[in-house]
């Protein structure tokens, strides 16, 4: 019996992608490079395929739920689209006289991107759509879980690309269930890395000899002071804990809430569907099993992750999440990291001065340098957060969902990957977006000489220190 060598496998794939590409940039324009990510984009937002797409992970995932999905593959894209359209990513896309440098749009080369089972359908989508926009092949990894749906994707998009003459093998996956061995080589031999997902892939990115580009763990933690606007919080941060069963790493884990409002606002969360536990180890004994998240309450919907706890008889029936009173901080409290469930901790605060220094130790414990929020009507207190948090983003006002990978009332770019910078161990602090899979090429010549004279650049310091 023959079998396949999955380091030749591998190799072969990124062979074929790096030829595709090479003929891609070679024949390549802006008309080109629109029209293949617009294939792309159209593949996974056409609503007959969008709901196969999101039925397909759900049922092959048990993560997330269909509704959502939907809603998130055909916004998050539509988004992503909408960021892109006027973004020159072929040939010159900067000329200035003043310094003498033209600058060209060059792609990268063929990038390998790990994607996560949480979003089997919108992530390789986005960074396929990027990738393509920029002259760029891609083979995408999907995590074991994700495989059918990201075979799904890819054959939409094929199907879109034969409308149109481009070559298949711009976009590849690698088959089967995937392996680390696999990804590993795939992390050795691509051009760029781009990862999302796991924290052990993220290291493996970082360490394989390729450029990477990969994004930290997430671990939202969101004050309410005493200033802001209770109903509507509530309303947010239901709307956000609950979508698509808290798959996402910009779901809230954490809410800080301000004494002088708490009980108010655990009302509120009451009226919104947020039943409160005041006994933490009747989640705590449930959600975590040998010291790992209860695959029964991991983002499912909420009668499941209640039933999966044993609260059916102990919260109303029209029951959208948990929130748990609890004040501990760090390893030996699990209420203070990740959950990836409808569970919501509750830590209450003496006044907004402590509301920071409690998010500030929930974010040194986990989820560093990906973002905080904050509920208020007080105008200065978002810079203090920022002041003060090791954060890359802080989101004010707003449903945390919905708002740190993109939205459209407000202006970080669409995307399902955030950069946490060197807090979070990564090389950025943005959004991956579209930039990020391009790279140029500068002309340089030269102009009339720029040099200062000695005194206009320390003029100011021999005042204060004498030469």
């Amino acid at each position: 019996m023959n079998t396949v060598d999955p380091i030749a496998e591998v190799e072969a794939i990124v062979a074929r992608a790096r030829t595709a590409q090479h003929a891609f940039e070679q024949g390549g324009s802006q008309r080109a490079y629109d029209l293949a990510a617009q294939a792309a984009a159209w593949a996974i937002m056409e609503p007959t395929r969008n709901r196969h797409l999101a039925e397909l992970a759900v049922e092959t995932t048990g993560l997330g739920n269909v509704p959502d999905k939907i809603t998130k593959n055909h916004r998050k894209t539509l988004g992503l689209m909408r960021d892109i359209k006027q973004a020159r990513t072929y040939g010159i896309i900067s000329d200035d006289p003043a310094t003498g440098i033209t600058e060209l749009a060059r792609p990268i080369g063929v990038i390998g991107a790990v994607v996560p089972s949480t979003n089997p359908g919108a992530t390789p989508a986005n960074n396929i759509i990027n990738a393509l926009k920029c002259g760029n092949a891609i083979v995408v990894s999907p995590s074991p879980k994700g495989v059918p749906t990201c075979e799904a994707l890819l054959g939409y998009i094929h199907d879109e690309f034969d409308k149109l003459g481009i070559n298949r093998d711009l976009v590849q996956m690698i088959p089967g269930r995937g392996s680390k061995e696999k990804t590993q080589r795939l992390l050795e031999i691509a051009d760029l890395i781009v990862v999302t997902g796991s924290q052990n892939n993220v290291k493996r990115a970082y360490t394989s000899g390729t450029p990477a580009l990969a994004v930290g763990a997430g671990n939202v933690a969101v004050i309410v002071d005493e200033t802001a606007d209770l109903a509507a919080a509530a309303e947010k941060i239901k709307a956000s804990k609950t979508f698509d069963n808290a798959t996402s790493c910009s779901s809230e884990n954490a809410i800080v809430v301000v004494d002088a409002i708490y009980d108010a606002f655990a009302a509120e969360m009451a009226r919104t569907g947020g039943a409160l536990i005041t006994d933490e180890t009747k989640v705590t004994s449930k959600l975590w099993v040998k010291g790992h998240l209860n695959p029964a309450a991991i983002a499912q919907d909420a009668d499941k992750m209640i039933a999966a706890l044993g609260l059916t008889d102990e919260v109303p029936a029209d029951t959208a999440y948990i929130a748990v009173e609890t004040r501990g901080i760090g390893p030996d409290h699990p209420l203070s990291g990740e959950k990836l469930s409808r569970v919501l901790t509750v830590y209450r605060a003496r006044d907004f001065d402590d509301a920071v220094a409690i998010t500030r130790a929930v974010q040194l414990h986990q989820g560093a340098g990906h973002s905080v929020g904050i509920h208020t009507t007080t105008a200065d207190r978002p810079l203090v957060l920022a002041n003060a948090i090791p954060t890359s983003r802080i989101i004010v006002n707003q449903a945390h969902t919905f708002a740190t990978g993109g939205s459209f009332t407000n202006g970080m770019p669409f995307s399902l990957s955030m950069g946490c910078g060197s807090w979070g161990g990564n090389a950025i602090d943005t959004n991956l977006h579209w930039r990020h899979f391009m790279q140029s090429t500068k002309i340089v010549r030269e102009i009339p000489a720029n040099e200062p004279p000695l005194d206009e650049i320390f003029g100011e310091y021999w005042k204060e220190a004498g030469k």
